[in-house]
């Protein structure tokens, strides 16, 4: 426990006050020493007494900023340190359709800050960080566990974008990502992307070695539009295949070559984003430890608390109190 204000403590000596004053107003009577012993009064007798007590150790203790400190617990669940890479590119405000969201139809941004949401809500023991890429990346949230801050995160992706897509950059900044974070367990990043985007060979030759140096999972997940290519199709003879022409096609071909655990999926719907969303949660499941932050939390809210309770017992007995002399036969007792 803590106090923010200790010089308060120096009160609480007086808390002993009402085990040597009496709390009732004492009057005479004739002697009681032939009567048998009454052991109800001598318990509300100490009661109040003790009532006395808890009602100043109540308000010394608040006075006193009473708290419990700030501290760190070491947990254990299922799950990753995971990092949310997430395309800007002004592609991503149009719909799976290609045009500009009207009605009922969502942009493919929308639809993914929806799912991801609830992704993040529904893994309680994973740790996110969030990292996004247009022109170029942006470091959002490193990897933690606080999920508030993730989600409003995740709530500004479908903010109008730029023009430009680098995702060759952007799997830098998360790879970096992962460096920082020290904590065991597994780690993987999950590419949110609708794909058009060619990865220079300087860039591509750095990427491997990064990924040669660590142990980490890479999940694409493609927002396919409207008859736009396929990353698993094979293009005939006589086309054109390069990354020019067939970005997605080679930016697969490129994770493949990676020598990393590495798992592709096309959607071209939310539906097909939901499920590609939920068999990533199932495909991280490894045992992982993890620290939860407690925050300080005041107690002199409970300390004034049980103060109050104590001095309604109090005016509760005062105002039952009854003098001797306004008792029937009063006049005869004394």
């Amino acid at each position: 426990m803590i106090f923010t204000n200790p010089l308060g403590l120096y009160l609480l000596p007086l808390m002993l006050i009402p085990l040597f004053l009496g709390t009732q107003k004492q009057e005479g009577y004739p002697s009681l020493a032939d009567l048998p012993i009454d052991r109800l009064s001598q318990v509300l007798t100490w009661a109040l007494r003790f009532a006395g007590v808890l009602a100043i150790s109540g308000i010394v203790l608040g006075l006193s900023g009473i708290a419990l400190r700030e501290r760190k617990i070491e947990r254990f669940g299922q799950g990753a340190h995971i990092v949310l890479l997430i395309d800007r590119s002004a592609s991503m405000n149009d719909t799976f359709a290609g045009r500009q969201p009207s009605g009922a139809e969502e942009s493919k941004s929308a639809a993914a800050k929806r799912l991801l949401k609830d992704f993040v809500v529904e893994r309680k023991h994973d740790r996110f960080g969030i990292a996004e890429f247009s022109t170029a990346p942006l470091h959002v949230v490193p990897i933690t566990d606080h999920k508030g801050v993730v989600l409003n995160a995740i709530d500004a992706i479908d903010r109008p974008g730029l023009a430009f897509t680098d995702v060759g950059r952007g799997l830098g900044m998360a790879l970096s990502m992962i460096d920082e974070d020290v904590l065991p367990g597994s780690r993987a990043i999950v590419l949110v992307s609708d794909g058009v985007a060619v990865v220079g060979r300087r860039v591509q030759e750095a990427l491997r070695t990064d990924f040669a140096r660590r142990p980490v999972h890479l999940y694409f997940l493609y927002l396919r539009t409207e008859g736009s290519n396929s990353m698993f199709a094979t293009p005939p003879s006589d086309a054109e295949d390069t990354p020019q022409a067939l970005p997605e096609r080679h930016l697969n071909k490129f994770f493949q070559s990676l020598r990393i655990p590495y798992r592709a999926y096309e959607a071209e719907n939310a539906d097909a984003v939901k499920a590609a969303i939920k068999d990533i949660g199932k495909l991280e499941q490894t045992p992982i430890v993890y620290t939860e932050r407690i925050p300080q939390y005041d107690l002199s809210r409970w300390a004034y608390g049980y103060a109050a309770l104590a001095l309604a017992l109090l005016l509760a007995a005062k105002l039952c109190a009854r003098s001797l002399h306004a008792m029937p036969g009063g006049a005869h007792a004394r």
